[in-house]
C-alpha cells in the first residue's frame, strides 16, 4: 500500500520514530524464490538431467546441500499435467483424509492439501452460491482470530519449502483481476520455482487510509470473503489489518503473518512428522512496486526488510516495465533473487477505480466482478459518491 495516503504520513527522512520491524532470527530463513537455472542442476552445464526413473542425489543449490525426502523421491520429475479444466475424482481429494499428528488428547484433524490449477467437481455446481466451511472474519478487532480454514495442514513434497502469499490492498471493490493475480502466482511458483504454495490471503486495508473511494473496511472484507469464499479452493481473507485503529505499514503486515503461521503455530508439518518455517511472501501489482521507487516514499529499512525477509511476487499490468525497473532500483536489485515478476500472459486490465466510475454512471460491470459481490454493492449502495478526475485517469488506478 501507498505509504503517502497515510493521513499521518511523515517522509522517512524525517520520522524518527518508526516502529521497529520483526527481528531477523524470528523470520525463518528460506531459499530465495529465484527460478531453476542450469547451474543449479549441480552438473556440468551440457550434461543432460537424470533420467525422472533414476534415483536422485541430493541437489546442490549455490553452495547449499538439499536433502531429499525418506523416501528418496526423485529430484526431477516428469509428469504430464492434466488439463485445468480437467475434474479430480472428488474420491481422490475431496474426502476426509485424517492424519495422526495430533496428542492423545486431541481431536483428529482433516488434512488441508496445498492448491492446485485443477477445477474440483465441488466448484462447480453454485459456484457463486454455496459456500464451504467458511471462517468469517470478526468486525471487531477484540473477535478477531486469524483464518486458517483453508491453510494447508501438510506439506506434500519435502523437496519443497512451504509458501504463504500475502496481497495487502484496497479492494475497493475487489474485482476478477484481483482473483487472478494469485492465481497466475500459483501457476509461476509451481513452474519456476523450489517452492509449494499452501495457503493465499488478501489484507485489506483499514478505513484510515485516506483514499478516494474506499469503502468502510467492513464492507470491503466482506466483498473480498464473498470474491473468496464463492470461486476459490485456497484463498482467505485477514481482518486483522482492516481493524486497526490507524494505517499499518506493509513491512508490519507481513509480521503479523509470519507470527501467526510461524510463531505461534510452528511453520507446516512434513509428512515425515517434522514442523517446518513457512516464507512469507507479497503479492503486488507492478504499479505498487514503482511506488517503492519514489523518494521519501518507503523507508528504505521496510524494503529492505520486505524484499529481504520475506520477497515479493510482482505481477506486470499493462505498459510497466517491471524488469528494467527493478535494474534501476538499488534495493530491489539487490534483493532481485527474492523477487520474481509475473507475466501477464493474458493482459487483464480491471481495476477498482474503473469499477466504482462505471458503477457511479449506472453502467454494468458483469463480468468484471463475482455475481455476489455485485449484489453486495446493490444492497449496500456504495459507490455512489463522486471522485476527482484526476484519480479516475491516473496510470496507477487500483
Amino acid at each position: 500500500m501507498d505509504p503517502t495516503n497515510d493521513p499521518n504520513f511523515m517522509p522517512p527522512s524525517k520520522n524518527k520514530n518508526i516502529e521497529p520491524t520483526a527481528p531477523p532470527h524470528a523470520i525463518p530463513h528460506n531459499v530465495p524464490i529465484q527460478p531453476f537455472v542450469m547451474e543449479d542442476l549441480g552438473e556440468a552445464l551440457d550434461d543432460p538431467a537424470p533420467h525422472p526413473a533414476s534415483s536422485a542425489k541430493p541437489s546442490v543449490i549455490r553452495g547449499r546441500s538439499y536433502e531429499s525426502s525418506g523416501e528418496s523421491e526423485s529430484r526431477y520429475h516428469s509428469k504430464i499435467p492434466r488439463k485445468h479444466t480437467e475434474l479430480t475424482n472428488s474420491s481422490s481429494d475431496e474426502e476426509d483424509i485424517i492424519i495422526d499428528i495430533t496428542e492423545p488428547h486431541e481431536k483428529p484433524r482433516k488434512e488441508i492439501l496445498p492448491p492446485s490449477i485443477q477445477v474440483r467437481s465441488s466448484q462447480i455446481a453454485d459456484l457463486e452460491e454455496v459456500p464451504h466451511g467458511i471462517q468469517r472474519q470478526a468486525t471487531e478487532l477484540a473477535d478477531y482470530s486469524f483464518p486458517t480454514h483453508r491453510l494447508a495442514t501438510t506439506l506434500t513434497d519435502e523437496s519443497k519449502s512451504p509458501l504463504v502469499i500475502v496481497a495487502c490492498g484496497s479492494y475497493s471493490p475487489i474485482t476478477y483481476l484481483h482473483l487472478r493475480m494469485f492465481e497466475m502466482a500459483l501457476d509461476a511458483v509451481i513452474e519456476q520455482t523450489r517452492f509449494e504454495v499452501i495457503g493465499g490471503y488478501y489484507s485489506p486495508v483499514s478505513s484510515n487510509y485516506k483514499k478516494q473511494g474506499l469503502a468502510p473496511a467492513h464492507h470491503r472484507v466482506r466483498m473480498c470473503e464473498l470474491a473468496c469464499e464463492r470461486t476459490s479452493s485456497w484463498l482467505m481473507v485477514d481482518a486483522w489489518e482492516s481493524l486497526q485503529p490507524k494505517y499499518t505499514r506493509t513491512a508490519l503486515v507481513l509480521d503479523h503473518f509470519n507470527e501467526e503461521i510461524n510463531i505461534k503455530r510452528g511453520g507446516i508439518m512434513t509428512k515425515s512428522g517434522k514442523r517446518r518455517g513457512v516464507k512469507i511472501m507479497l503479492l503486488a501489482g507492478g504499479d505498487l512496486i514503482e511506488s517503492m521507487g519514489e523518494p521519501d516514499v518507503w523507508a528504505d529499512q521496510d524494503l529492505h526488510h520486505i524484499l529481504g525477509k520475506y520477497g515479493c511476487l510482482i505481477v506486470e499490468r499493462t505498459g510497466s516495465d517491471v524488469r528494467s525497473f527493478l535494474l534501476s532500483h538499488d534495493i530491489m536489485y539487490e534483493h532481485r533473487k527474492n523477487i520474481l515478476v509475473i507475466k501477464q500472459l493474458i493482459y487483464n486490465d480491471i481495476s477498482s477505480t474503473k469499477i466504482r466510475l462505471f458503477i457511479r454512471r449506472g453502467m454494468s460491470v458483469q463480468y468484471l466482478l463475482p455475481n455476489s459481490v455485485i449484489r453486495y454493492i446493490q444492497q449496500h449502495n456504495l459507490y455512489g459518491d463522486s471522485e476527482p478526475v484526476k484519480q479516475v485517469m491516473s496510470e496507477r488506478a487500483d
